[in-house]
């Protein structure tokens, strides 16, 4: 069978994605910023174009929410979409939304620029074959008890379908800890740049689930070595619609971009 596409030893230098002109996996780290979930049109315009003054690179939102609880807001759907394309026009920020199903692929990556697989879905595998052949760059999470193997596994699905743009994603996994919604596991991001030649990405709001924990946890990740960070941000983190909990606000992400500057400065990143 070979070496896995996603491999060090199959490709030896870096990827680098390019979105729209944002480079994943250079020299400079990438935010990537929004709110968990979209609740109006006004509202993520106005948030974006807070966040881009700020520092962000890319704009984060869910239009579709997977929830546990199902009677929470499960999002707006193809309208959370239109909302995230008008930020976009305004902003110039590429947008990166989650596809929670294989019947809506082909409508998220009509106005997606990322693709974003969540955590619950890291081994969906039809959804990972779907989104390999979209056509556009994927972003991946680790599932919540997923092993370093598994998680590069479910990049590989992703791969085998001709797309190599993957990103991934630490964004925290269950442990016995309750500190924190989950334990950030950056001990993944030094193995997944030593395993494969793909971008690797830090969500430090799911991660710890704890707002003032984000700063820190996101100048950590990056001297581990990751290639971005991937925030909940809002104008008014009380308003969100969900996770406010982990949510920072505008000027706090400010605070963040400086200080995670200094902190790649010092390790030899842009």
């Amino acid at each position: 069978m070979g070496e896995l596409k996603v491999s060090r030893k199959r490709k030896k230098k870096n990827t680098i994605i390019d979105v729209n002109g944002v480079k994943i996996g250079g020299k400079n780290i990438v935010f990537i910023a929004g709110p968990c979930a979209i609740s109006g049109k006004e509202e993520i315009i106005g948030i974006a174009k807070a966040l881009k003054e700020k520092g962000a690179d890319m704009l984060r939102g869910g239009a579709f929410k997977p929830r546990t609880n199902p009677y929470s807001f499960q999002g707006m759907g193809e309208e959370g979409l239109k909302c995230l394309k008008a930020a976009r026009d305004e902003t110039g920020l590429p947008i990166v939304t989650e596809v929670m199903d294989t019947k809506d692929v082909e409508l998220v990556a009509k106005y997606a620029d990322i693709l974003q697989v969540g955590t619950r879905n890291m081994q969906n595998f039809s959804l990972l074959k779907e989104v390999g052949k979209a056509g556009k760059p994927v972003l991946l999470k680790r599932g919540m008890s997923a092993t370093l193997d598994e998680f590069i596994n479910a990049a590989e699905y992703i791969a085998a379908e001709g797309n190599n743009d993957v990103i991934l994603c630490e964004r925290g996994i269950r442990t016995f800890n309750t500190y924190t919604r989950n334990t950030l596991d950056l001990s993944l991001v030094p193995a997944l740049k030593e395993k494969t030649h793909l971008p690797v990405v830090v969500d430090p709001s799911h991660g710890t689930g704890v707002r003032s924990f984000v700063v820190p946890m996101g100048k950590a990740a990056v001297a581990s070595g990751c290639d971005g960070l991937m925030i909940e941000a809002h104008v008014d983190p009380e308003k969100s619609i969900s996770d406010k909990d982990q949510t920072i606000d505008i000027d706090e992400f400010g605070r963040l971009v400086e200080e995670v500057r200094k902190v790649a400065k010092s390790v030899g990143r842009g």
